[in-house]
Parts: C-alpha cells; structure tokens; sequence
C-alpha cells in the first residue's frame, strides 16, 4: 500500500511516538553547523523577503536569509516558550524532518511581543532542545508587531495583510521568496490546510 505524504505526517502525530520522528537532530548541533549550501535552480530568490539580515540563536554575526534559504519553501513562525500553543514546536519539527529533504524550511523565530517568552536566548535554545528535540533554525529574539517590528515581519505583513496577532503565526514562502499564505495560531502546523499548500509548492 503506499502512503502518501500527507498520511504520513498524520500518522507520525497521532501513531507514533515522537523521538521515533524525530531521529537524533538537535538544536545545538544545527547551531554549530552551518545548513549546507542551497544548489542554484536558476531562481533568483533573494529578493527584499529574503535579503534581511538575521542572526542564528546564539550565534555571532547575522547574515542574510537567501544565503542559505534561497529557492526553498519557508514556514516562517514567530514562537514563544510559555504559550498554549508552544506545542506546537512539535509538529512544526515533523514537518521540518518530512519535507526538509524537498526543498522546505521551518524557521522560527522567538518574540517576547505577547510577553510569553524566555528572556535570554540561550534559556530559549534549552527550552527547544530539552523539550521538543528541535532542529529547525532558529534564530534571534525579535519584534514581530507594531512599530517595533523586524523589517522581515513588516515584509510579510505588507505581503499578506496581517501581522502576527498572537504567538505560532505561520507564514508561507515559495521558492521564488514570496510569503503567499498567512495561518493564525490555531491552525495546526500538521493540519490538511497547511500540509496541503506546502505540498503544492514543492
């Protein structure tokens, strides 16, 4: 019987356990190396969405996205740490672990904007790594709302409309670097609406 992309990411929620997904990947291993470089399809991706600056959790010196992002599909979400949808941080990893190898990112990016996070970054890494095994990109603490905002987060509400209202927004990004899709907090990661555009774009 085959099964198909979309069952599978069902199934691993509901049917299997979760370190069995999520194999050995670690948050702190993908702070200490660095993704491997995106082949070149002949896409120019690294348009205004991408070309801002941001700097890995932890890390040193910040870079811009389409260094390493360019010509994939993005899930750009906006986390905390004592959220009621910070589980979410498990099923945006399964998503992360089934599609990463097509061509799909997860990033995440922490904000204290809904004072439901961590203050320091090293406290938020811990957070993600002992509790959810993440080991999609995560990167420094920013503002996502209001005048404050990231010039990334004013991008993509200027592309779709919306700023994040709460924590675990989600915004998609196809491969030519446009945000095309907005989900607000309750619309689960590894639900049919989501898995399905993500599907579409690879």
């Amino acid at each position: 019987m085959i099964i198909s992309r979309r069952d599978f990411v069902r199934s691993a929620i509901v049917g299997s356990s979760y370190a069995a997904v999520l194999g050995s990947g670690s948050l702190s291993q993908a702070l200490a190396t660095d993704s491997p470089a995106t082949p070149d399809t002949g896409n120019n991706a690294c348009n205004t969405l991408l070309s801002h600056e941001l700097r890995p959790l932890m890390g040193p010196t910040r870079q811009p996205l389409c260094d390493q992002y360019a010509n994939q599909v993005l899930l750009i979400v906006n986390t905390a740490s004592k959220c009621g949808f910070t589980p979410q941080f498990e099923s945006l990893e399964i998503l992360h672990q089934q599609y990463s190898d097509q061509g799909f990112k997860v990033l995440g990016f922490p904000s204290g904007d809904f004072r439901q996070e961590l203050e320091s970054e090293a406290e938020v890494a811990r957070f993600c790594e002992l509790n959810y095994g993440v080991s999609f990109p995560m990167f420094e603490k920013i503002h996502v709302t209001g005048d404050l905002a990231h010039p990334l987060y004013k991008a993509l509400a200027e592309a779709t409309g919306s700023y994040p209202k709460w924590n675990f927004n989600k915004y998609l990004v196809n491969r030519n670097g446009t945000a095309v899709s907005h989900y607000n907090s309750s619309i689960l990661p590894t639900g049919d609406q989501i898995v399905g555009d993500i599907e579409a774009l690879l």
